[in-house]
């Protein structure tokens, strides 16, 4: 009989036990997602504990909200004058850059996420001036700030030959005497044995407003490259100052010759994105008689790159609509098109034929918009 209350107190004690573990506060304070009206899209990075905002109109009294862990709080490491915690809004017109304090439902863990506001807008005069870093292979800035994306080129590809020494070596390079300053050098160049072994025997002097996907680079190049960024304006054409020399006769991907001599292509696209994470990419203007890509709308390519010798030469190409495409201004306004500009040493250098020493020379290009669309972005 003794044994009796003894064995209820145990099984008590188990109960009480498991009520306390049950009821044990939730220690995790993270971010889980973070959304809010006027918000393009937004990245986000757990590891380093940073989200990026992007928004296509600028207000910079930002609605945001915040999916937190069971229990957790958030809140600006300083508050600014904007600031309406009750209706989810926050104040980036002096900082960009704010911290924000996360602190888990125990009341004693925290972490600090920096999120910065970021607008959408991609500049429409180019001149190359700027660089990231010049190795091993230079990273041109679209504009002076280092906030802005860079351009983007196929060099992290042509890393993987082992050929590239100095950023002169590579494909695509800054000079410093461009037709107003400082330009950029596109050449096409030998891959050596390692292109032979992956049947890629040359890499096209490239340059683009977009990504390159290095992990892409070997097994399905054409989808490497992606093109374009958001864009709402309306544009009207393309210029700019060009030279060129071509190699030569081209050759296939085997390394056969061609028959013709190779040319450089450049050109600027405005197309239709049904996602946010949609871009076009290589094959947008495929060599084996398919049609273009279905998405573009507008057109500005120059119909040949004639060679011009040591001349730097003008071009001036307007943007021309697609058959049966018209563009949604209201679409365009909302984000919902993406511009594509593309250099490139040799025309088919997307699939690898082409000869090498095609070299084309730009600069001081710029895309002339409609101006009541250019002031919705001011």
């Amino acid at each position: 009989m003794k044994k009796f209350p003894l064995f209820l107190l145990l099984i008590s004690t188990m109960l009480f036990a498991s009520c306390i573990q049950d009821e044990a506060l939730n220690v995790e304070a993270a971010i889980d997602d973070c959304s809010g009206s006027g918000l393009y899209s937004v990245t986000k990075d757990d590891l380093a504990k940073t989200i990026e905002l992007y928004v296509l109109k600028e207000d910079r009294i930002q609605e945001l909200i915040f999916t937190l862990p069971q229990g957790a709080t958030i809140r600006p490491e300083t508050s600014e004058e904007g600031d309406d915690a009750a209706h989810s809004l926050y104040d980036f017109r002096e900082k960009t850059s704010r911290q924000f304090i996360v602190t888990a439902e125990d009341g004693i863990t925290t972490a600090t996420y920096s999120i910065r506001y970021n607008r959408i807008m991609l500049p429409v005069s180019y001149s190359f001036e700027n660089l990231k870093q010049n190795s091993p292979y230079n990273i041109i800035y679209l504009t002076n700030s280092e906030d802005v994306m860079e351009w983007a080129s196929g060099n992290p590809g042509f890393q993987l030959t082992g050929m590239g020494f100095t950023p002169d070596d590579y494909p695509t390079a800054q000079i410093v005497d461009g037709y107003s300053g400082r330009g950029v050098r596109l050449q096409t160049r030998d891959t050596g044995s390692f292109g032979e072994m992956v049947d890629m025997r040359i890499a096209a002097g490239n340059l683009f407003v977009g990504s390159f996907d290095v992990r892409n680079a070997i097994g399905s190049p054409l989808t490497a490259t992606n093109f374009g960024f958001p864009f709402t304006r309306m544009p009207v054409r393309m210029t700019g100052w060009y030279k060129y020399q071509s190699g030569g006769e081209m050759q296939d991907a085997d390394g056969n010759p061609l028959g013709t001599n190779d040319t450089g292509d450049f050109y600027a696209v405005l197309y239709e994105a049904p996602t946010i994470d949609y871009s076009l990419d290589g094959d947008l203007f495929p060599i084996d008689g398919r049609p273009q890509n279905e998405h573009i709308v507008l057109v500005a390519r120059i119909p040949k790159t004639e060679e011009t010798g040591d001349t730097w030469t003008y071009f001036d190409l307007p943007f021309e609509p697609v058959e049966g495409k018209t563009v949604d201004r209201e679409g365009l306004a909302n984000g919902e098109y993406k511009l594509a500009i593309v250099f490139s040493s040799s025309k088919e250098g997307a699939y690898f034929r082409g000869a090498v020493g095609s070299t084309l020379w730009i600069d001081e290009v710029n895309i002339e918009c409609e101006e009541s669309t250019n002031e919705e972005q001011q």
